[in-house]
């Protein structure tokens, strides 16, 4: 019996493969992902506009809240305008490091990653990505239209965005300066857009080091 809908729908097909096939994608999959971590030592050698373009393309792909894809991001490789967002940015990082808004807690907590206000990556790392969060559309006229779900949306597009630029050998961190208006203005974003998260993007430095950490194991994250 035929369903009947109101809006236009299109039928949707999916590749199905045999349960071995299935098995052997998804564990390639999980094998990839799980080589992947969040570097702060980049190369400044030229990645393809390209790549940066495809990674956002897959983000688009997302689910979203009522399929409103409350998402903008801005690409930057200007190298004055990179050196303008490191700059702003590490005065809210020395705020949060030296000027006492981290809390003893939170410092013990970063201490195992050795972070610190120096944002060099920022400017070092060819492109910057800022994704912003639309908390409302706005219509031709003017008027505002409400959005469902912005963040947990919004997050997963982030996720999709990761998961694409490591597939394509290419390394970047969740960046993530609080406050972060200044990336608003920097990047000349309308009022209904909120910053995010900031992404350098580009190839890990030939001297890259990361923390030595491990994961939880599958027993502590499986209900």
């Amino acid at each position: 019996m035929a369903r009947q809908h109101s809006h236009p729908f299109v039928p949707y097909r999916p590749v199905r493969y045999p349960e071995a096939e299935m098995i052997s994608r998804g564990r390639e999959f999980y094998e990839h992902m799980d080589r992947r971590r969040s570097v702060r030592f980049f190369s400044d050698e030229p990645v393809p506009r390209e790549c940066v373009e495809l990674a956002i393309r897959t983000a688009n792909t997302a689910p979203s809240g009522a399929h409103q894809q409350p998402w903008k991001f801005v690409i930057i490789g200007d190298p004055e305008t990179r050196r303008r967002i490191r700059r702003a940015a590490e005065v809210e990082e020395r705020q949060n490091y030296e000027g006492g808004r981290l809390t003893p807690e939170w410092r013990q907590a970063l201490a195992p990653l050795e972070t610190g206000p120096d944002k060099e990556y920022l400017e070092t790392a060819p492109w910057l990505v800022v994704c912003f969060a639309e908390k409302y559309g706005v219509r031709p006229d003017g008027t505002r239209v409400k959005h469902y779900y912005v963040n947990e949306s919004v997050g997963i597009a982030c996720g999709f965005l990761i998961a694409a630029l490591h597939t394509m050998g290419l390394s970047t961190l969740t960046h993530t300066p609080n406050p972060m208006a200044f990336l608003s203005e920097i990047c000349g974003r309308p009022g209904n857009e909120r910053p995010y998260v900031l992404f350098p993007v580009g190839y890990a430095a030939d001297d890259a080091e990361v923390p030595d950490l491990t994961r939880k194991p599958f027993s502590e994250v499986i209900g």
